[in-house]
């Protein structure tokens, strides 16, 4: 089975979570636009979608899917969104495509994250993905001399700009044991915006393709 297979399952099987007659969060990446599809099946049945970035609204909004802003909500029951690692506690790191500061904000509102991912981002301690900092760009040295300080290989992502008007830097040669104080501690870091650590926003279940199927692992 192909990775776009295990993608569009585990997209699909992230639908028995949406709440009908709710605002779902969604996040942003290949995986997510599977979830997107699927979501358009049952656009009727709920109340809109918030969204995590410029792409996926697009994406939404194409399917006839009202995107609401966050400032008008409260809160939502479940934001799904997939990840670029996650390990058994269900600790993620997320960025890979640049949008990590709006899909904490989107998680924040959340009762609930759903991780959609293949079975290759389950990892036993997350570090071998590129770790993304999004970062003031008047910062961005300054935040590369204290990743450097930390064991890290800090890497300006080159061309690229978030959706906030900020950088990224991309960290290699982590080995994040305690993904909750390491969050912690470089989300202190005057002019980083956020750190793709998700420990305090973890994922409450991980729906996770593998070539025998959706496996669902709760944390």
């Amino acid at each position: 089975m192909t990775q776009d297979e295990l993608k569009k399952r585990v997209g699909e099987a992230a639908l028995a979570y949406v709440v009908p007659g709710s605002v779902v969060g969604v996040g942003t990446g290949s995986t997510v636009n599977c979830f997107i599809d699927a979501l358009a099946t049952m656009k009727d049945r709920i109340a809109g979608a918030v969204s995590s970035s410029e792409r996926s609204t697009e994406r939404l909004r194409a399917h006839g899917i009202e995107v609401l802003d966050s400032n008008a909500l409260e809160g939502i029951p479940v934001y799904i969104d997939g990840a670029d690692e996650i390990d058994h506690g269900g600790h993620m790191i997320k960025g890979g495509g640049a949008a990590l500061t709006r899909e904490k904000i989107v998680a924040d509102t959340a009762e609930r994250f759903i991780c959609i991912a293949d079975d290759s981002k389950l990892v036993a301690t997350l570090g071998h993905f590129p770790l993304p900092i999004e970062v003031i760009p008047m910062a961005a040295a300054q935040i590369a001399r204290r990743v450097r300080a930390i064991g890290g290989e800090p890497a300006l992502r080159q061309g690229v700009v978030t959706d906030n008007g900020c950088h990224i830097i991309d960290v290699r040669g982590l080995r994040i044991a305690d993904p909750l104080a390491m969050e912690t501690e470089i989300n202190q870091w005057p002019g980083v915006v956020t750190v793709g650590i998700f420990a305090r926003h973890r994922a409450s279940v991980c729906l996770l393709g593998t070539p025998a199927g959706v496996k669902t692992l709760q944390f």
